[in-house]
């Protein structure tokens, strides 16, 4: 964790409780917006005009916040205008590396070793956690913003003049419903699972394991088309695939969340396959990084096996490559 800009200690996934043992997670600090003609957007400063080539977007392929903006890029057509660099999926004692294992990229900008480092870079005197997704402007070599739904709505509208898509994330017409949703699925389902991975107390793991399933029996009933939304392909859907993708890879073992598994939900199965089967979102999912990066982390799994499979996302995989 950075401290006025010092790295002041070894990475641990859990840097704050509360007074029940419920995991909380850090808020993000970095919230300018891309806008078409660069002027503010819902938070942060102006100044960030979309162009082409300005901008360059760091992931972990194992993080599901990450994800969900990779795979906006990829449905919004935005890949030759946002290159991207891919953290390594081990967690090590500074946090988020670069290169140094198979898929993941050094640094083309900065040539920093650690996540961490982009972060003083931008900020020398930043006190948090060195998270991504992390949208960088290079024309003015500053950071934009590490919330990723900030970013998933960028990437929805804010490029629309220079690639032109019929496919719109957050309709107007549905962006109440979206939001309302979208409260209950991160609460109890994104962040869910983590609360019951990273639990303080019985009582706090209870809680969060009640939740994640609440929430996964809702989706499993009210899917009755091929999205939440009908037949309307939205952002929410995207934010619940990155956690269905993983739940049984990683989720139900290494967090304990294993009252059921999301193969053992119909619904859920057959549309986490349907946005899966998407141009492009395939290529998003690398289950080594994602199995690799859990079962890194040293608090809840010290010996550092992972298991293999699961056999179901492998053939899914596998009949999409």
């Amino acid at each position: 964790m950075l401290v006025d800009g010092k790295w002041m200690e070894n990475w641990q996934p859990v840097q704050k409780v509360d007074e029940k043992g419920r995991f909380v997670r850090q808020v993000s600090s970095f919230r300018n917006w891309i806008t078409p003609d660069g002027s503010a957007g819902p938070t942060g400063d102006g100044g960030f005009a979309a162009e082409a080539g300005r901008y360059r977007l760091y992931v972990a392929l194992i993080c599901p916040w990450a994800s969900r903006t990779l795979i906006a890029r990829r449905l919004k057509g935005l890949d030759a205008l946002i290159p991207v660099t891919v953290v390594s999926p081990m967690l090590t004692d500074q946090g988020w590396q670069f290169g140094g294992y198979p898929g993941a990229d050094e640094d083309p900008l900065l040539r920093t070793d650690y996540m961490h480092q982009i972060y003083t870079h931008a900020d020398a005197h930043f006190t948090g956690r060195a998270t991504v997704p992390v949208l960088w402007d290079m024309k003015q070599n500053v950071m934009v913003n590490n919330e990723s739904a900030d970013i998933l709505r960028m990437f929805d509208t804010a490029f629309e003049e220079l690639v032109p898509s019929d496919l719109r994330l957050y309709p107007a017409h549905l962006a109440s419903d979206i939001d309302t949703l979208n409260a209950e699925v991160y609460d109890r389902l994104n962040n869910g699972v983590y609360k019951a991975g990273f639990a303080g107390s019985q009582e706090a793991y209870d809680e969060a394991t009640d939740g994640v399933f609440a929430t996964l029996d809702m989706l499993e009933d009210r899917l009755t088309g091929p999205y939440v939304f009908g037949d309307q392909l939205t952002e929410t859907d995207i934010r619940i695939f990155v956690t269905l993708i993983r739940f049984d890879a990683a989720y139900h073992g290494l967090f304990k969340t294993n009252r059921r598994q999301i193969s053992d939900y119909p619904r859920l199965s057959a549309y986490m396959a349907r946005i899966l089967s998407l141009p492009g979102v395939a290529q998003t999912v690398n289950m080594d990084h994602i199995t690799r990066g859990y079962y890194s982390i040293k608090a809840l799994n010290p010996t550092g096996i992972r298991p293999v499979g699961p056999a179901h996302i492998l053939r899914l995989l596998d009949e999409l490559a």
